[in-house]
């Protein structure tokens, strides 16, 4: 992997304003953001990441892929199912930080997404077009999760629990799926024409909001390490070890559905990554309660570099593995 890249990578402003964030509630500076100022961060975020995705899906060449549409199904559903439990079970977490932990690892890397593309280019085994459309409807891994904890949390505090139509019902009228899936759709249907009008808004500005909004979760991430302290050393464990089981699983999928070597990798990939961009801001409108100490943390801290470091050319292995 090119060493610029990584360096390039791990010195994003996006991973230096966490750490700006931490390092001024640590020496307990003034700085503070106000709360519906974060709100509004977090609206700008959620709709211009469907804009995005939807432009991208619009774009995409979907035709006759009927099994790698039903292997990012089976991802959707599965990679923040297996988080959650893992997280919920194995490092007893409550319910609402594993919602939050399976939120970022059953959504999408955008960053890994990139990188792994690149590898698998430089390997010779080019990835196919439609998988950036497919990579786009990874993202919905974010509402599968905020269900999960959603159900879980009304089967835990309400007894038998609420009927599973209600929670559905509730989960479909949050603000996380109506901005990101809203926003789905009406990228996709604009055309890009329409797209271009609004894009100086939602594109060129979109890196500057979630800087600012990165920042205030690293405040918000210093102020709760006390939390991150006490599952510390399991975390760490999580974040190295789900990536690698995730891409295991991914790349086995991809190539029993047919996808050649390229695509099975970068789905695997991206399937073993973990969002510190996209699924934050849902996860605090869905669970403010949740703890980013412990959810953001592992994702920004353990396993975005890990990822980058060793577990591309991991995942890269797991493929050639299953084709072989």
């Amino acid at each position: 992997m090119d060493t610029a890249i990584l360096i390039e990578n791990l010195i994003s402003p996006i991973t230096l304003a966490f750490l700006l964030g931490i390092l001024a509630t640590l020496i307990r500076s003034d700085l503070e953001i106000p709360e519906p100022v974060i709100r509004i961060f977090a609206i700008f975020l959620l709709f211009s990441i469907g804009l995005q995705g939807g432009r991208e899906l619009a774009t995409a060449d979907l035709g006759n892929i009927g099994p790698a549409l039903l292997v990012t199904f089976l991802l959707v559903v599965g990679v923040p199912a297996l988080a959650f439990l893992v997280a919920r079970f194995a490092l007893g977490l409550d319910i609402r930080n594993a919602a939050g932990v399976a939120a970022l690892y059953g959504s999408v890397s955008s960053v890994t997404f990139v990188v792994s593309r690149s590898y698998s280019e430089s390997m010779g085994t080019p990835m196919e077009g439609y998988i950036t459309g497919l990579v786009a409807l990874m993202e919905l891994g974010i509402l599968v999760a905020l269900f999960y904890g959603r159900l879980a949390l009304a089967r835990s505090e309400g007894g038998s629990g609420a009927p599973l139509r209600v929670i559905l019902s509730e989960t479909l009228r949050g603000r996380g799926l109506l901005l990101l899936g809203g926003g789905l759709v009406i990228g996709a249907a604009i055309g890009e024409k329409n797209f271009a009008r609004i894009e100086p808004f939602f594109v060129d500005l979109f890196r500057g909001v979630l800087v600012l909004f990165i920042l205030e979760m690293g405040m918000t991430a210093a102020r709760q390490l006390r939390d991150f302290a006490r599952v510390g050393p399991r975390m760490a464990v999580f974040g190295l070890a789900m990536p690698m089981l995730h891409g295991f699983i991914a790349t086995g999928l991809a190539t029993f559905a047919g996808l050649p070597v390229g695509s099975a990798f970068v789905l695997g990939c991206v399937a073993a990554s973990a969002s510190y961009i996209d699924a934050p801001a849902a996860v605090r409108a869905t669970f403010p309660e949740a703890n980013p100490g412990i959810y953001l943390t592992s994702s920004l801290g353990i396993t975005f570099p890990f990822m980058l470091i060793l577990g591309i050319p991991s995942v890269y292995q797991m493929a050639l593995f299953w084709a072989g």
